[in-house]
């Protein structure tokens, strides 16, 4: 491969800023979808829009002057269900999950997640989060299943081996650990601040997710945007997406992980002296694909000078290039367009109500029944209380259509329930009153 085959490969640019053209032109290795983008930017583009953007993704891959072309890979953060497609089922977020304490129902919802996602095409997930968080002043606290390392673990394994298996079924997706590493240990939950911890709690408490994500086959791990430093040992291990010493020495060489580290949204400009563009750190330190949503033209030609300059070494660009083909060779991706898998362009494969149900009653945190409130009378009458209670987009939380599900309306739900709504349809609407905030 010639340097800018190899560099195209460790780049991941956003869909809204990257033409299949463009991939085919400069070889990129993968395209995301972040929060709140969607084909040709239609919040309501349908299942066969985005297997057909797939579809042409892949093909200008192949279609490049290399001797031996390379299939993109397209990546989503699909973390509670496939949640940037509309009528897709939404489950509970992570920390709901975490109530439900049922490893067995993480490994349906992460089987049933993968077939929503090659439904429309894509090969490649942001999940399991396996994130420990302690202190619920971080705003992502939702996103972790629980505060206890060992619940975590166990769900590591359980959605790696329901998303991802062994790649043996065509509804099998790539899966990702993250954010890697203590990203819910950060001093007073300021999100992407420094964690405090010393290594004996970083190891047994925050890593423990990756122990049981590694052990089941997890092909990517994220970095995080958090920084380390741990005061009791007198080192400073700084922002995750520069070190070497935990990205490389540990992950990679003690912890044998053999897929590939992809950065997080922007996270190299993190580092200091970096910028989006721009950053031999963090390749350096093991970074092996970049998510550079906007800037990647900018980036390719960063880095092929920085190489050339010897700033990175050759030998540092080959082996990322050789773990992100290792990855695309396990995961099928030679022998196999987007729309060849049997879930591909059907709308069905998206629903999965009876088991989000299931997901819904298991993590369910139900108030004290005192006076023998519930259940309520069918011939009450009932006053509904919360600008919630007709909402959808709060109901469902963030990474709901939208990347904080803001923005959204009823209308962009269409199989779903608020509650207002489903109390009116159970009970009456003659029954049933709202107040938004409660006045009156």
């Amino acid at each position: 491969m010639t340097l800018a085959q190899k560099i195209g490969q460790m780049t991941q640019a956003e869909i809204k800023t990257i033409t299949p053209e463009q991939v085919r032109r400069y070889y990129i290795g993968s395209v995301l979808n972040g929060g709140g983008s969607w084909p040709g930017m239609d919040k309501h583009a349908s299942v066969q829009a985005w297997l057909e953007l797939a579809d042409t993704y892949h093909a200008a891959s192949l279609a490049t002057d290399a001797k031996t072309p390379v299939p993109v890979i397209w990546g989503t953060d699909a973390v509670h269900g496939h949640n940037n497609v509309l009528g897709a089922t939404l489950f509970p977020h992570n920390i709901g999950l975490g109530a439900a304490g049922d490893p067995e129902l993480i490994e349906r919802i992460g089987e049933a997640t993968a077939r929503s996602v090659r439904a429309t095409g894509i090969g490649w997930v942001f999940a399991p989060t396996l994130a420990v968080a302690h202190d619920p002043r971080w705003g992502r606290t939702y996103e972790s299943y629980s505060s206890d390392p060992a619940v975590i673990r166990s769900f590591a394994h359980a959605y790696v081996k329901g998303a991802q298996g062994a790649f043996k079924d065509d509804g099998n997706v790539i899966t990702t650990a993250k954010h890697y590493l203590g990203d819910g240990a950060t001093d007073s939950g300021r999100d992407q601040g420094e964690a405090l911890v010393d290594k004996a709690t970083m190891i047994n408490v925050h890593a423990q997710g990756y122990y049981g994500a590694l052990a089941e086959g997890a092909q990517t791990v994220m970095a995080s945007f958090n920084s380390w430093n741990d005061r009791a040992a007198g080192i400073d291990y700084g922002k995750m997406h520069g070190s070497k010493a935990l990205l490389t020495d540990a992950l990679k060489d003690k912890m044998g992980f053999d897929g590939f580290v992809v950065s997080d949204w922007n996270g190299i400009a993190q580092v200091p002296g970096c910028r989006n563009d721009s950053c031999a750190q963090a390749i350096n330190a093991g970074i092996d694909m970049v998510m550079v949503p906007d800037d990647w033209k900018a980036f390719i030609d960063n880095t092929t000078a920085q190489v050339q300059k010897g700033e990175i070494p050759m030998a540092r660009i080959d082996d990322a290039v050789t773990r992100i083909l290792r990855v695309k060779l396990r995961a099928g991706l030679f022998e196999h367009k987007p729309s060849d898998s049997r879930y591909a362009g059907d709308a069905t494969a998206l629903q999965h109500r009876e088991l989000a149900r299931r997901a819904v009653r298991e993590s369910l945190v139900l108030l004290k029944n005192e006076g023998k409130v519930l259940p309520l009378r069918r011939d009450a009458r009932v006053l509904v209380v919360g600008k919630g209670a007709d909402n959808i987009g709060d109901q469902s939380g963030g990474w709901s259509l939208t990347w904080q599900g803001t923005e959204n309306m009823n209308a962009d739900f269409p199989n779903a329930d608020s509650v207002l709504g489903a109390l009116r349809a159970e009970l009456g609407t003659d029954k049933v009153s709202f107040s938004a905030d409660g006045q009156g």
